[in-house]
């Protein structure tokens, strides 16, 4: 419980949201509202993954957690037969994945080898 009565953390969770719903019908009604258009959106996605992956122990804690989920997982599904009729579910139907190719540069890639082995050079030097 909040130590103060005033303010808006203090405030019950429905009534900020009342408080926060009207701030943004009142913005869009003046036209000062920010919507992402999908190109804006795939950018600052894009921009955000890259800066996550910088961070090299964060992606291998990921990584290591993904792997021991699926271990997890796999030991599971060893332990308990499966329940399903299908070829999947008995682990003899074959299950295909297609990969997704997206040919449009971001602006954060290397533009040709020389770039990419300054930077990894960069990289390495710090």
């Amino acid at each position: 419980m909040a130590t103060s009565k005033r303010g808006f953390a203090s405030m019950d969770p429905t009534k900020q949201r009342e408080i926060a719903s009207k701030g943004g019908r009142a913005a869009h009604a003046k036209g000062t509202a920010h919507e992402f258009t999908s190109d804006e959106a795939r950018v600052a996605g894009r921009k955000g993954g890259e800066a996550v992956s910088r961070d090299r122990a964060h992606m291998s804690a990921i990584g290591r957690e993904g792997g021991h989920s699926r271990g997890a997982r796999a030991r599971a599904a060893a332990a308990t037969p499966p329940s399903s009729g299908s070829d999947i579910a008995r682990g003899t139907g074959e299950q295909v994945f297609e990969r997704q190719v997206n040919s449009e540069r971001s602006g954060f890639e290397a533009r040709n080898n020389n770039e990419r082995r300054d930077n990894n050079e960069q990289r390495d030097r710090i």
